[in-house]
């Protein structure tokens, strides 16, 4: 069965109809046709129906992508939507209508089986994750590319911009931020929630899994605050909430045999009818809890399952964006299906089933399905709903390292900006440039050497400057050399290195004087020019 395995199918938009297109694809592929005999006539290249079912009923299982718990009924159940769609037919060419059997009938493939082709979807805004900010850039730029403004510095700019580090302009002054607004803090919880969703999924959009308008922020808001001491959603309007009855019977069953405070008569097959009402109610649900606007975000998550540790956290994000009452009656009816299938003294709920596969069986529907039939939809609620069930815990807690990103950032929005003078004037822009990626190792020579190679050119140019005076040209140097000796010690090495930059003068002196030096006591001897 290892050679005929599904290959793994991962995160990304129509995993279902990719899921779909490969089961029928594996399915005419290696599926065993023989020579069968029907009311004495023999047929060439068909299979029975029960055949069909054990060979695709292994192939699901031993398949990562649906796993060990589908059942021999839902592989029936899908081998009729395979007649139905003409993946196969009737020996005699009948489909459609038919019913298939799971008995000696013959079935085979007819001469060409189209796959489904890949839904068309109302484009959605693909730069969905932007961050407020008090600056925006200029239209037509994208959060991939964000313009920086870099500054074009001479020795009067470096003056006024290093004034600070030598002592000579303490003086600051405080500017407060705009008051971030209600809406403000609803769009960076939106968005900073989307965005680490995209990247858990490793997406290069969310617009062909998720409608992000359809995306409420006030949801996410709540089911992080809006929570009691054991995590469950607090609902503001009770007119959602689970009615008495229901939450009566789900704590009846989540507490067995510990249910008698709840003065219910008590007799045979008593635990069967409490399981039935709860089982009805969620099955009459208008729609499912996960609703129908995330379908495919929960299904593309499930091609996470084998990074567990990854999926429980898109599986917890997903949940973020689910309305208040719909997180709360999860949470309560994935407790209840955990305590029950923990629970060694609760009696059997169903003939022919264990606990475990009845609950999966039972709340798939009313848990996952999309608003237009899906083929597989029994096969993924049910993976699903397995995975949630052994994960429930984890998966319906507030992912922490998102709340505190999102918290921190609206703190950083609120605090004050300290500007020194002289930091925002004489700015000379150029054309923008983007930031880009680089390796870790450009990345630590940058540390080391990028700040010094400007410095390094501030200084030559202080050095060069012909309209200084040596006076201010010494001024200068001597409060470069305070504030970046490094750099200075570099470009002097040596104090005679720096004394070449200022070479002493020499002064000229009389001759006479010179001459007297040499001759102090000759007596003076009149020459021809005294004569008369």
């Amino acid at each position: 069965m290892r050679a005929m395995e599904h290959r793994i199918v991962g995160p990304g938009p129509y995993r279902a109809t990719k899921l779909w297109n490969e089961t029928v694809e594996l399915f005419r592929a290696r599926m065993p046709l023989r020579k069968h005999r029907c009311r004495f006539k023999s047929y060439e290249h068909c299979f029975t129906g029960a055949e069909a079912v054990d060979w695709l009923h292994e192939l699901l299982r031993c398949s990562q992508n649906f796993g060990p718990e589908v059942t021999r009924k839902q592989t029936v159940q899908l081998l009729k939507k395979f007649l139905k769609n003409h993946v196969i037919e009737d020996i005699k060419g009948k489909w459609g209508q038919e019913d298939f059997e799971d008995n000696r009938h013959l079935y085979r493939f007819p001469p060409s089986s189209p796959l489904k082709p890949y839904p068309k979807r109302p484009p959605y805004q693909k730069d969905v994750i932007k961050f407020p900010e008090w600056n925006d850039p200029l239209p037509g730029t994208s959060q991939e590319n964000i313009p920086v403004r870099p500054v074009v510095m001479n020795s009067e700019m470096w003056y006024k911009r290093h004034s600070i580090a030598i002592g000579e302009v303490p003086a600051c002054r405080l500017i407060h931020r705009r008051q971030l607004t209600e809406a403000n803090v609803e769009e960076i919880w939106k968005s900073m929630t989307l965005s680490y969703l995209q990247k858990v999924l490793g997406l290069d959009s969310l617009e062909e899994v998720l409608d992000i308008k359809l995306v409420n922020s006030k949801f996410i808001i709540h089911n992080v605050y809006s929570v009691s001491k054991q995590g469950v959603v607090i609902l503001d309007d009770k007119s959602k909430e689970l009615p008495h009855w229901v939450l009566s019977a789900m704590k009846c069953l989540a507490n067995w045999p510990n249910c008698s405070d709840l003065k219910q008569p008590m007799y045979l097959g008593f635990e069967k009818d409490v399981f039935k009402t709860i089982a009805d109610y969620y099955g009459n649900l208008k729609e499912p809890l996960l609703t129908f606007h995330l379908f495919d975000a929960f299904v593309s998550v499930l091609g996470l399952l084998q990074k567990e540790k990854m999926a429980i956290e898109a599986f917890q994000i997903c949940c973020l964006l689910l309305p208040p009452e719909n997180r709360r009656k999860l949470q309560l009816l994935m407790r209840m299906m955990a305590r029950i299938c923990l629970n060694k003294e609760m009696p059997p709920l169903c003939d022919g089933f264990g606990t475990r596969t009845l609950m999966v069986q039972t709340f798939s529907r009313c848990i996952l399905c999309s608003k237009d039939e899906v083929d597989l939809d029994d096969l993924l609620a049910a993976r699903l709903v397995t995975f949630l069930m052994d994960n429930y815990q984890d998966i319906l807690k507030v992912p922490l390292a998102l709340q505190t990103s999102i918290e921190e950032r609206v703190a950083h929005l609120r605090r004050v900006q300290i500007k020194y003078p002289g930091a925002d004037m004489d700015i000379t822009l150029s054309a923008p440039s983007f930031c880009r990626q680089i390796s870790p190792e450009e990345f630590e020579y940058q540390r080391a050497y990028g700040s010094q190679e400007p410095l390094a050119a501030l200084l030559e140019e202080v050095i060069t400057d012909a309209k200084l005076s040596s006076k201010e040209k010494k001024k200068k140097l001597k409060q470069f050399q305070k504030s970046y000796p490094e750099v200075y010690q570099e470009r002097f090495p040596t104090p005679e290195s720096e004394a070449l930059l200022f070479p002493e003068k020499s002064k000229a002196k009389p001759q006479l004087l010179m001459w007297a030096l040499k001759n102090p006591f000759q007596p003076f001897q009149r020459t021809r020019s005294f004569r008369m």
